[in-house]
């Protein structure tokens, strides 16, 4: 399953992308979070790993370029997108160049170049893991890690958090 987190301060546009998404949703199995706080959706993003993030341009409690900077250093590997109504240059380059967006979305947006975005977003998120895998297997040839380390990267790849084991006072392991 591969979650994909959409922020914006108007819910209706929330739905709307949702709804825009469905299609390519069903196809590959899309788990979406909607989040119309930046702040919680920051406090989500160090609980739970994201394929993909779609964050607005203007919301009230952080511009969507900080709060893109602030996925990319929690969460480096996920793909960010930026949706914003205004064109404006300097926005722009700063998503670009600050946050590292992969791509910028104008809104209204066109519903078939919005999927097509996705899918290409899916696809390097993807590519990334797999180049990581080619890397952890490399460093596994070069006993620079251990078979052990090697498979728990593998199992973190493909379930994020799952080697994070929380542990009670008295060595007992805590459910959420």
């Amino acid at each position: 399953m591969k979650r994909i987190m959409l922020v914006d301060d108007e819910e209706n546009v929330l739905h709307s992308l949702q709804r825009a998404l469905r299609k390519i949703g069903n196809e590959q199995q899309l788990l979406f979070e909607l989040h119309t706080s930046p702040i919680d959706a920051i406090k989500r993003l160090g609980e739970a790993q994201f394929n993909l993030v779609i964050s607005d341009y203007h919301m009230p409690a952080m511009s969507g370029v900080d709060f893109l900077k602030l996925a990319k250093a929690i969460q480096p590997e996920t793909i960010r997108l930026m949706l914003s109504a205004s064109a404006d240059f300097k926005t722009l380059l700063d998503a670009i160049n600050e946050a590292e967006v992969f791509r910028y979305i104008e809104k209204p947006w066109n519903v078939s170049d919005l999927e097509e975005v996705v899918r290409l977003a899916l696809l390097q998120y993807g590519n990334a893991l797999a180049e990581r895998l080619l890397l952890n297997e490399s460093k596994l040839q070069k006993n620079e890690i251990t078979p052990q380390e090697f498979e728990a990267k593998k199992l973190e790849m493909e379930e994020p958090g799952i080697t994070k084991v929380k542990w009670g006072t008295d060595g007992s392991v805590l459910l959420e």
